[in-house]
């Protein structure tokens, strides 16, 4: 008996500390990274880190033979015999001597086109091998800062806690997890995370998963921001030229090309870089291809490359990827910035099905104490073994961590910041509690932020005070607020109050309260801000904001009831009071005078809008986000809408109690949001709203369904599906039904960058279709074509559209100014 306990302790231990571990070196002696090792045979694998260092989670004593494979070298193998963990076998490697002479492109077709036919016509037969299994995963990301200022526009950056150095640099971000997955093409996955590390974060949940790791180049496209064109797309031949530059066999005597692969148009989304086929099967060996930041439209990129080695089996004849990494730079305003994310697949187990509802809305969840493994456990799991720099960074931040969250240095650092100096009355004040998670603000009494002028009020600024508290344990947040609005023209201070509580960050319910007294524009949705009206009005004596008082409280709440299901409610009272221009005054001095505040009638004085009434608001709303998906988290639901279907949302109004009966109404409204993707050739989306008012016809102004106009050829919100550009504010309102209608499409460079020298400036081509339908009208409608991203070099903030109204023929046309920031 004792023999059999001692013996099954052994067993257990030998399972635990199963490893072999080495080193790769080249015959310099230099490490070589990133090479993939793995047991022969198998699809148990790993790659070595900039070290050249790998170890290797095998269990099975016994022979063994280990192959190193990596791009220009020959393939390495050993057999040894291992009966004892963790074992050490080193490899040095062999550089490849070329066996391709210079290829001369006769008359004759070109051979690596030949070879990339083939490729495209066996794609679907090759993806097909691999399109269901379950494996190993394992993530790692770092990213690095340099030349990170102590300021940024004035506001103090600091040292990140702790990540960066005097000089600016440092390691801004660490992690890594360990998993398993199950995948089924094109992209259901499920996916448990076992292990979660994050450096100076000992409650941290890591972000990286296996979610975003499908680079699959048999598809046509790969997305980065933009869809790129992959080497081996159906319609690759437009968008690149090939040359074969290399060949070689593998361990297991599979002959291999490489391939360069390089764009025809510069500015177009695509690659550069090599591809590695395998000859007679046609299959990816390997990928080593860079995305240049311009041709995903992601200026601040400078470039990212992207390999992915895949892993033989001679046993089943499936080439799967055991490996994919990809290094980046990129910067601005003279910060740069590096990373890594290294992504390794082991243990592939093929399926010829799954079984039903393995793949459900819930694509990743976390093992219970995930984030609380030892480091004996990452010492063992861990497949890539961590660089100097990388053990050094955990051991630093880890401290950091635990110093800088102790109660002793937060309340030290509190102390200090929170020392009340006089100037503070007129410039602002916080006071914190850092380790109890809540801080006490005072906004200043020159709040410069929400200085603007309005014709009502005048020049107005506010101030305020508010109270906040977050519960990390629970994720619940608190907060109270007041705040206070002086108007200089009409000398009235406005008070309003706030109190918003989460719950959690499961169902993201909350409730709130809100009250007090405001001035509003009559549409809701605030088309004209602040800023704008204010230079409207000061520069060009345009008071294009329209306003009424309201005295009002209400209370609301929601929740997420079901996945993918979105519930709201409010109970407003609402004292509503007519206002009048109070000021004629303008910076550029003009003769010309200032409409009216009324809408209705823009050149009386004397009329409002509205006349005092007051009433009672009841609203229930609806949002539901089909097909869903979500990951679990210790700390929250974080949902994915990978837009595959339509958007809904439904709301009912009911206008009841008011002071005069006429005033109460019932309203029901629907819409629809959807984006459908076109491949390169850019992307479509609508938005269409449809609502109906019943027992309306002499209600409140203030009530009408008003549409988001613009008068003022400036957009600096970016809700171009969901306004008109040339439409004035409320030339249109209704209080019967309507049917909204937008539709907007941009070709991501698709026709732009065809066009010689043009596609140079790397333009995006827009267009665009708005409608209204009202009873007993003609329709009204905006047509228009524009240009995104006009700027120069990581910058492009400017957007131009022209634009043509109809309403029973031409009605104007205009020049639309957008900035993006």
């Amino acid at each position: 008996m004792e023999k059999k306990l001692t013996l099954f302790l052994w067993l257990i231990s030998l399972c635990v500390s199963a490893q072999i571990k080495g080193r790769v070196t080249g015959q310099d002696g230099k490490p070589i990274p990133f090479v993939s090792v793995s047991i022969e045979k198998t699809y148990i694998g790993t790659s070595t880190n900039e070290n050249g260092e790998y170890e290797l989670n095998y269990k099975k004593p016994g022979k063994c033979i280990i192959l190193a494979q990596v791009l220009g070298y020959k393939s390495g193998r050993i057999t040894q015999e291992i009966y004892s963990f963790p074992h050490q076998i080193n490899f040095t490697l062999e550089l490849i001597d070329s066996q391709i002479e210079e290829v001369v492109v006769t008359n004759s077709e070109n051979p690596a086109n030949a070879i990339i036919k083939k490729t495209i016509a066996a794609r679907k037969q090759n993806v097909a091998k691999t399109d269901k299994f379950e494996a190993d995963f394992y993530s790692r990301g770092v990213f690095r800062v340099k030349d990170l200022p102590k300021k940024i526009m004035g506001i103090e950056v600091g040292d990140l806690d702790g990540n960066v150095d005097s000089t600016g640099t440092g390691i801004i971000y660490q992690s890594e997890t360990v998993s398993k997955i199950k995948f089924e093409a094109p992209n259901n996955l499920k996916e448990e995370i076992i292990a979660s590390k994050v450096a100076g974060d000992d409650n941290g949940f890591s972000f990286n998963t296996a979610l975003n790791t499908n680079y699959n180049f048999y598809e046509n496209t790969i997305d980065f921001n933009v869809p790129l064109i992959s080497p081996i797309a159906s319609n690759a031949f437009n968008y690149y030229k090939y040359k074969i530059v290399d060949s070689f066999t593998d361990a297991y005597n599979n002959f291999i090309y490489k391939i360069k692969v390089t764009p025809k148009r510069d500015r177009e989304p695509v690659f550069e870089g090599f591809i590695y086929i395998v000859d007679d099967t046609y299959a990816i060996y390997a990928v080593d291809l860079d995305v240049k930041g311009y041709r995903a439209q992601q200026e601040f990129l400078e470039q990212l490359k992207l390999v992915q080695n895949f892993n033989f089996n001679p046993d089943t004849k499936i080439w799967a990827k055991n490996l994919q990494s990809f290094d980046f730079k990129a910067g601005f305003f003279g910060i740069k910035f590096n990373g890594k994310f290294t992504h390794v697949f082991s243990n592939y187990v093929f399926k010829e099905q799954f079984e039903k509802k393995t793949f459900t809305s819930e694509i990743v969840t976390f093992a219970d104490k995930a984030n609380k493994k030892e480091a004996s456990y990452w010492e063992q799991n861990r497949p890539v073994p961590l660089t100097e720099e990388e053990v050094t960074n955990y051991v630093k931040k880890d401290s950091v961590f635990k110093v800088r969250n102790s109660q002793v240095y937060l309340d030290s650092i509190d102390a200090k910041n929170n020392v009340f100096k006089l100037k503070k009355i007129i410039t602002g004040y916080t006071f914190k509690n850092s380790f109890k998670k809540w801080n006490f603000n005072y906004q200043g009494l020159l709040n410069l932020t929400s200085l603007n002028f309005n014709t009502i009020q005048g020049y107005h600024i506010g101030t305020g005070f508010s109270y906040a508290k977050f519960d990390e344990e629970k994720q619940k947040t608190t907060r109270f607020e007041t705040n206070f609005e002086y108007g200089f023209s009409d000398e009235r201070l406005r008070p309003t109050f706030s109190f918003y509580h989460k719950f959690n960050n499961t169902n993201d319910a909350f409730i709130r309260f809100i009250g007090g007294n405001t001035v509003s524009q009559f549409n809701r949705n605030e088309p004209i801000s602040g800023i704008v009206n204010s230079v409207s009005s000061l520069f060009f004596k345009n008071n294009f904001m329209k306003l009424y008082e309201k005295e009002f409280v209400e209370i609301a709440g929601g929740r997420e009831v079901i996945n993918g299901i979105f519930m709201n409610g409010k109970l407003a009272y609402e004292n509503r009071k007519p206002l009048y221009n109070t000021t004629d005054f303008s910076i550029i001095k003009s003769t010309d005078l200032y409409t009216s505040n009324n809408p209705l009638n823009p050149n009386s004085d004397t009329m409002a809008a509205i006349s005092k009434h007051h009433i009672m608001k009841l609203n229930f709303g609806a949002r539901f986000v089909f097909g869903q998906k979500y990951i679990s988290r210790p700390d929250g639901k974080l949902n994915i809408n990978e837009g595959k279907f339509p958007v809904l949302n439904v709301a009912y109004e009911k206008g009841f109690a008011a002071s005069e009966k006429q005033y109460n109404f019932d309203y029901v409204e629907a819409r629809m949001a959807y984006t459908q993707p076109l491949g390169n050739k850019g992307e479509l989306r609508g938005n269409i709203k449809g609502g109906k008012f019943f027992n309306a016809d002499q209600i409140s102004f203030v009530d009408f369904k008003h549409f988001n106009g613009n008068q003022t050829h400036v957009n600096l919100n970016g809700n171009y599906n969901s306004s008109f550009n040339l439409l004035p504010y409320y030339s249109l309102s209704t209080n019967k039904q309507f049917l909204e209608t937008h539709f907007t499409y941009t070709d991501n460079g698709y026709f732009m960058n065809k066009l010689p020298l043009i596609r140079q400036l790397g333009l995006n081509l827009l267009g665009g279709f708005h409608q209204i339908n009202l009873p007993n009208a003609r329709p009204y409608q905006e047509f228009s074509v524009g240009l995104d991203r006009i700027g120069f070099g990581k910058y492009r903030l400017l957007r131009i559209d022209y634009v043509r109204s109809y309403q029973g023929g031409f009605v104007g046309d205009g020049i639309m100014l957008g900035l993006r920031f």
